[in-house]
């Protein structure tokens, strides 16, 4: 079986673009005058008119509401977070349920924020330099260990087929389709190349197809961890503020992404202690964490409903397409290509939810 599942990935890395970032076609005459007559739509506006059914509903199992202290005019915070799906980090992701459901994150707090890199939460006894001598919460029983191999995925022929976008009518893909589909994506130094999976950012390792990996986008929400063999519990939480740090991509556990709220986090009074903790005498500064709930456990009138675009949509092909090449009336010159995480996945909330009905 495993012999089967590697020659999938190994189609798929030899079916790849040789250059993720060949430049786009100049554009003719007669489609130079369209454009001043017909501008090319933005993304925005090609999500805008994506068909009701490019979009997947995200299941109620899959999300966390995480709600902080209010801020210092008393407005309430709350941070929506989607956990990733199955095939990756499930490990992680059953422990989190468990901790959230277990009550175990009310009452940690937000202890370190570094700029343009990461927000961290969790027990401020637990690893944390500056805390002095914090006693450490205890963890609830039946939490998983994972191992370092389960931060990525050999993938098997179906995740293969799942990763691009089908051509219309059902057509089967050829390499130039590939070709073409993949030159909005970046090659990162090492040669590795960036796709979609479901929704998700991911990595497929290069020259040896090491396996998709989760990629550190911004927003993304990973494990906190120590020093290797430790792969973390969950109960140490990050999201990135910054410029995607990839040099993390493969060494640490993501388990999803904050869909709502990222501004509670980011907006944060920065650490002075090592890599940005905050030190005793900032302990005033720790964003203290009221409860942390699976949205499925929380009474169905009100809750908050989401929807991401389908990476293997039309509308999303064309959506990606456009954010690596702008070609909407501000922009003069297409750019030939994009590091997957200017392609943010759009995510919509339904107004039902938003109006409580």
């Amino acid at each position: 079986m495993k012999t089967k599942l590697l020659a999938a990935a190994a189609a798929l890395a030899l079916a790849l673009p040789a250059s993720a970032q060949e430049e786009p076609q100049s554009r003719s005459s007669s489609e130079a005058v369209a454009q001043t007559t017909t501008p090319a739509p933005s993304p925005n506006e090609i999500v805008e008119s994506a068909t009701p059914e490019e979009w997947v509903s995200i299941p109620a199992e899959d999300l966390l509401v995480m709600t902080l202290a209010p801020d210092a005019d008393g407005n309430p915070r709350e941070v929506v977070i989607q956990l990733m799906p199955a095939p990756f980090s499930q490990g992680w992701v059953e422990n989190i349920r468990t901790l959230a459901r277990a009550q175990w994150y009310d009452g940690i707090s937000v202890n370190r924020v570094q700029d343009n890199y990461v927000v961290q939460w969790g027990d401020p006894g637990y690893d944390n330099p500056e805390s002095g001598e914090t006693e450490q919460k205890p963890l609830p029983e039946g939490l998983r260990v994972m191992g370092e191999d389960e931060y990525e995925l050999i993938p098997s022929a179906e995740h293969v087929e799942r990763i691009l976008p089908p051509l219309p009518g059902g057509q089967p893909l050829t390499s130039d389709d590939l070709r073409r589909r993949m030159s909005h994506l970046y090659i990162a130094p090492n040669g590795s190349r960036d796709t979609y999976l479901d929704g998700w950012p991911l990595s497929i390792g290069f020259p040896a197809f090491s396996g998709l990996a989760p990629v550190h986008c911004y927003g993304m929400v990973g494990v906190g961890r120590n020093y290797s063999p430790d792969t973390g519990t969950g109960a140490e939480l990050y999201t990135v503020i910054g410029h995607a740090p990839r040099h993390l991509d493969r060494n640490i556990a993501l388990v999803g992404r904050v869909i709502a709220g990222m501004e509670h986090l980011s907006s944060l009074p920065r650490g002075t202690g090592a890599l940005g903790f905050y030190t005793e005498d900032e302990a005033h500064k720790r964003t203290p964490i009221l409860s942390v709930r699976v949205s499925a456990d929380l009474p169905e009138r009100g809750r908050r409903e989401f929807s991401y675009l389908s990476t293997q949509s039309e509308s999303f092909a064309r959506y990606a397409e456009a954010r690596a090449n702008r070609r909407d009336p501000f922009f003069i010159h297409p750019a030939g290509g994009a590091d997957i995480c200017n392609i943010p996945v759009p995510i919509r909330e339904s107004e039902a939810a938003i109006e409580g009905e």
